[in-house]
């Protein structure tokens, strides 16, 4: 093993979160490495908004200058690689990448962000991110006001219908087959005006990713501006099970309230470890990971 393939820490994924960690602990004279594949969950999101000083801009061009900003650092590296496999090695972990590199580190942050499971709906994925919605936090502005769809069923459905009514009145749930609402919720629903359809979804009409219908089994369509929905995600990587870190209910890896992992010496931010999917949450909780792993290799 080169010498050089040695560093204080390994950060896995260079996004919001990592690159935020990065720049915690390059800028604390740690020596420190950033593997990345390129493949954020926001990747095909036109815009970022909600999040101070990068409003309205393109998650690509924020990236782009964050990694600007990191590659100031001499003491952050860079190498665009998947990490495919993670273990413990000693006193150091060791991350094996795509391109047949072994890197070690005392410390390792996993990044690796979430995949979200797109539904057999023919148009959908290629809407989602753009006019398929998952956060009116991030989106809702835009759009305020205007006919909106809701594709979600049961609690999710009731959970999000009540959201996004304080971005606009004019809602349609979509429940894609029979619903599953209780009937307290259903009520509540109606009380606001919320209708509820229970049409199955036959596909999503569109224009290079620009909603135009959804259309339905039974030729019947619905043309709202936007569509939130609430599907399935899973981990991008499998490189916390690898690690033997535990992975909480939600599907999330577990970690204490200093983004310390369940193993000693990994630790994880990001969407990965966390249920509001936001820029700026998962900017935070690097930066945070970066103040508890120095200190935790002051202390060891």
């Amino acid at each position: 093993m080169e010498q050089e393939n040695h560093f204080d820490v390994i950060i896995i994924g260079g996004s919001a979160a990592g690159l935020s960690a990065a720049m915690t602990l390059g800028r604390a004279m740690r020596n420190v490495l950033v593997i990345d594949c390129g493949t954020p969950c926001n990747l095909n999101t036109p815009h970022s908004h909600n999040f101070i000083t990068n409003d309205g801009r393109p998650p690509a061009d924020i990236l782009a200058k964050a990694r600007k900003e990191i590659v100031a650092y001499e003491t952050i590296g860079f190498v665009a690689e998947k990490a495919i496999a993670a273990t413990c090695e000693g006193e150091f972990f060791a991350v094996v990448t795509s391109a047949d590199n072994k890197y070690l580190a005392k410390k390792i942050l996993l990044c690796t962000g979430l995949s979200d499971v797109m539904p057999e709906i023919s148009g959908f994925a290629a809407c989602w991110g753009n006019t398929i919605l998952h956060c009116p936090y991030c989106h809702g502005w835009e759009v305020r006001t205007q006919p909106t769809g809701i594709l979600a069923n049961g609690e999710a459905a009731y959970h999000l219908g009540v959201l996004i009514y304080n971005w606009t009145k004019d809602l349609t749930i979509l429940t894609n087959g029979v619903s599953e609402l209780r009937n307290e919720e259903a009520e509540k629903l109606s009380e606001l005006g919320i209708k509820i359809v229970e049409t199955e979804v036959a596909r999503i009409s569109h224009d290079c990713g620009k909603l135009k219908a959804v259309e339905f089994i039974d030729g019947t369509s619905f043309k709202p501006a936007v569509v939130y929905a609430s599907i399935p995600f899973q981990q991008q990587s499998d490189l916390a099970e690898q690690l033997g870190c535990k992975i909480n209910p939600h599907g999330h890896i577990e970690i204490d309230d200093e983004q310390r992992a369940s193993i000693e010496g990994v630790y994880a931010a990001g969407d990965c470890t966390a249920q509001q999917r936001a820029v700026s949450v998962a900017a935070a909780s690097g930066t945070k990971a970066g103040f508890t792993i120095n200190l935790d290799l002051i202390l060891r």
